[in-house]
């Protein structure tokens, strides 16, 4: 049974997220202190709100540090939901640029799309699997996943984008993976059968 740290630096929805991977059989504590982070077999990091906000609040706790000994250096499981995936990137674009926690190059920018398609995007759309290995093996062809953002992740290496989203007109990245790290830009937890399957998946890394 696979034990889940759930990092709470006060910007997570945690409890949807902690019934989920509960449901599916995971151990899951809530993780305010970084320093406990090694009796941990997997790390969530998930995220609603502004980039600098969480950047901050990160810093302030000791998080990055911690986060990077877990995830490159001793290579365990780490999954980035939302606002999560966002904070990987170099740098963020959100009310003035802030460095992120830099595990790949490239910046996250503000979705810019003509009427009627509003932002924030809030909804179901398509995610279309660029590779069906990893976390996407047994996505359907027709998935669509829950999605609340106004800001995406641009990466410089393409390499990493393993699936993208329509949103009028324009595709953005909805899920990168270079080996143990992943991260979807739509919530898992809240995007039934298929959200719950890529979770699974990603208990089973």
């Amino acid at each position: 049974m696979s034990s889940v740290a759930l990092v709470d630096y006060g910007m997570g929805n945690l409890r949807s997220v902690r019934n989920a991977l509960e449901g599916l059989g995971a151990t899951v504590a809530i993780a305010s202190d970084p320093r406990g982070l090694d009796a941990f077999d997997r790390v969530v990091l998930p995220g609603v709100g502004a980039f600098g906000d969480a950047m901050a609040n990160l810093s302030r706790a000791g998080w990055p540090e911690a986060l990077t000994e877990h995830a490159q250096v001793r290579q365990r499981p780490f999954l980035g939901i939302c606002l999560g995936m966002q904070l990987l990137a170099a740098r963020g674009t959100e009310h003035g640029l802030h460095a992120g926690l830099s595990w790949f190059s490239g910046e996250v920018r503000k979705l810019e799309r003509p009427p009627p398609h509003r932002i924030p995007h809030m909804g179901w759309n398509e995610v279309r699997a660029r590779s069906r290995a990893g976390l996407l093996r047994d996505l359907a062809p027709d998935a669509s996943c829950y999605f609340v953002h106004s800001f995406a992740f641009v990466p410089d290496d393409e390499a990493i984008v393993t699936g993208v989203t329509e949103y009028g007109g324009v595709d953005f990245v909805s899920v990168i993976e270079r080996g143990n790290i992943v991260a979807t830009q739509f919530h898992p937890e809240k995007s039934q059968k298929h959200g719950l399957g890529l979770l699974a998946r990603f208990l089973e890394m």
